[in-house]
């Protein structure tokens, strides 16, 4: 299959790539580098995107930003960071991808434990990974063409702890969050929101 990943550079892009390439033709994909680039902020970047990189059977995200802080503090700014950046950035790639995707590819997207398991600072980020949640759920009952579509749950990832300075001994390592986003591709659900926890 021809895949396309979305954050191939991030901690957990890079570890789903290097999984998929030991059987497929992997198109890495980020804002900065990789052999394609794409601003998830916008729809317009998004759509060049595709347009270079053409038809395709299987896209997984793991791409988004949104910002961490006190409710009080939050602004709109940074709200709509994360809404148009990882929300609606995920949510566009499927609109758009839904043109050059082949008949029964997936989308995988990315949501995080924070839709389920809130903390203090997590007002935002909480708010956008329950989104992309409910839109999964949904747009599953509309994808055409055989098309499937998922969300995969990563816990805190143990290389992202250790970057942060924090305890990482309850961290999941990337590379067994990467068996999420395979099980997403290879298998036969859709509308699902898959927990990286379950691979651990």
């Amino acid at each position: 299959m021809r895949i396309i990943v979305v954050g191939a550079t991030g901690t957990i892009g890079k570890a789903v790539a290097k999984l998929l390439a030991t059987e497929h033709d992997v198109v890495k994909v980020a804002f900065r580098s990789g052999d394609h680039r794409v601003d998830m902020s916008s729809k317009e970047s998004i759509e060049r995107m595709f347009q270079e990189v053409g038809h395709f059977d299987a896209l997984a995200c793991a791409a988004g930003v949104a910002r961490f802080g006190s409710l009080a503090e939050l602004s709109d700014e940074d709200f709509q960071t994360g809404l148009f950046g990882k929300l609606m950035g995920q949510v566009n790639l499927v609109r758009v991808g839904m043109n050059y995707i082949s008949d029964n590819g997936c989308f995988t997207l990315t949501s995080g434990v924070l839709s389920h398991s809130p903390m203090p600072g997590s007002a935002s980020i909480s708010m956008i990974n329950a989104g992309l949640e409910g839109f999964v759920r949904a747009a599953a009952l509309e994808m055409p063409r055989g098309i499937r579509i998922n969300v995969v749950s990563p816990p805190w990832v143990k290389e992202t702890l250790e970057a942060l300075g924090m305890d990482a001994t309850g961290g999941m390592p990337a590379e067994q969050v990467a068996q999420a986003y395979w099980s997403s591709i290879h298998g036969t659900r859709s509308g699902t929101v898959i927990n990286a926890k379950d691979f651990a």
